[in-house]
């Protein structure tokens, strides 16, 4: 482990926390428990997140005499619905891992990330993540982890169709005329515009992003159906009619369109780290993302947090348990297990150092700058739910489209 700049060792801190306990914590001498929810991020029953959690507890709680963690670590299809039961019910963790906050901290349920976090943890985050976990200039959510989008190009496929893998597409311009080659030489689907529920919201925001886009205005204000995001959308229904994508992307998810791609069926691809373990022996390239001018530079960035509930009253052992998980023998093994990124400082510099993450470089490189999702904005989880059932038909008539989900974001907003 990296040296911990803290005022006691674990020991002492066990020992402290135990004899103090904190508003509605244990008695002396008893031993505190925290409940701690978290998603899976297993896939098929492959690397479940229970096994790596279970080492992390165990090691903590052998260093940690006073406070045990009771963990239960849910799927992501069965998370939101779990959680949220729990918490009408009065029945909240102390911890929960998820991929949103901003509803409990409106809600006044959670501590600020300052009361559970000690000033060597709190400041190790990228600064960037930090400002997205922020709510009326209070940060709530406490990163966990993240990922980014880059464009993932089949090298073979580029040479089949007459084209240089080192000169990937910069303009849309530039993809038209790549996609059209593709297409010329056989190739099933030069480029893949996965708009299905699984996530169009961030397919469609990757475009936005491209074209000076994006669904909210600096002052908080939706701006779904901005000149930008209807011609990034014109730009794509002009792909989709040319026969340059697959057939109807409204209908199509990422998992659905990654396997493709690593079946060598499509040309070209927003991709993201989580692709990296079944590309293994592919000869494919990633770059960044082709913009309509050519010279806007900007990715998705994508995050999950970590959030403390204050009903428990276990303020101090929450901070001892995630000033433990936040060391970077941790944060980094649980990067390197599932190609996500890191959401330290620390961690990004052991990651760039480390040959065996040498496929994570290109998404280490570009996440510091990453634009997010208003995830602030505490009607972003139904507006995003709209957005991802219904932003597909974009392609079809671009302006309608936004126009309606500028009408529902507005109205959810009030």
């Amino acid at each position: 482990m990296a040296p911990r700049a803290l005022a006691l060792t674990a020991a002492a801190l066990s020992a402290v926390l135990v004899l103090s306990g904190c508003g509605g914590g244990p008695e002396a001498g008893d031993v505190a428990t925290i409940r701690f929810v978290a998603a899976d991020y297993g896939a098929n029953g492959q690397h479940p997140s229970e096994a790596y959690w279970r080492e992390v507890i165990s090691a903590f709680e052998r260093q940690h005499t006073g406070i045990k963690v009771d963990l239960r670590v849910i799927g992501w299809n069965d998370l939101d619905t779990q959680v949220r039961a729990m918490v009408r019910s009065g029945d909240q963790p102390d911890l929960l891992q998820t991929g949103g906050y901003a509803d409990f901290a409106r809600d006044g349920l959670l501590y600020p990330a300052f009361d559970v976090l000690s000033g060597p943890t709190a400041i190790d985050f990228l600064p960037r993540m930090v400002r997205v976990g922020e709510q009326n200039g209070v940060q709530y959510g406490i990163p966990f982890v993240s990922s980014a989008r880059m464009f993932l190009i089949n090298n073979t496929l580029f040479r089949r169709a007459g084209l240089d893998p080192a000169k990937p597409p910069k303009t849309w311009a530039e993809v038209t005329a790549q996609a059209t080659a593709l297409k010329k030489a056989g190739v099933e689907i030069p480029l893949g515009i996965p708009l299905g529920k699984e996530e169009a919201q961030a397919e469609s925001f990757l475009w936005m992003l491209e074209n000076h886009g994006d669904y909210q205005d600096s002052s908080g204000h939706y701006t779904i159906d901005s000149p930008a995001n209807i011609e990034t959308f014109t730009q794509l229904r002009s792909w989709v009619t040319a026969g340059l994508t697959e057939r109807n992307p409204a209908t199509v998810d990422r998992t659905e369109l990654a396997k493709d791609f690593a079946a060598g069926k499509v040309g070209m691809l927003n991709g993201f780290p989580g692709q990296l373990a079944d590309l293994k022996g592919m000869d494919v390239s990633w770059t960044a993302m082709p913009s309509k001018d050519g010279v806007t530079s900007a990715t998705l960035g994508v995050g999950d947090w970590m959030m403390a509930f204050k009903k428990g009253g276990h303020r101090k052992q929450i901070r001892a348990f995630l000033d433990f998980a936040y060391a970077p023998e941790n944060t980094v093994r649980f990067a390197k297990e599932y190609n996500l990124l890191p959401v330290t400082q620390s961690a990004l510099a052991a990651l760039a150092a480390d040959p065996e993450a040498n496929d994570l470089q290109p998404f280490l490189r570009i996440l510091p700058t990453a634009g997010f999702y208003p995830l602030s904005d505490p009607t972003w989880p139904a507006v995003s739910a709209q957005i991802k059932a219904r932003i597909g038909a974009a392609v079809t008539d671009p302006e309608k489209t936004l126009e309606a989900l500028q009408r529902t974001a507005e109205q959810t907003g009030r």
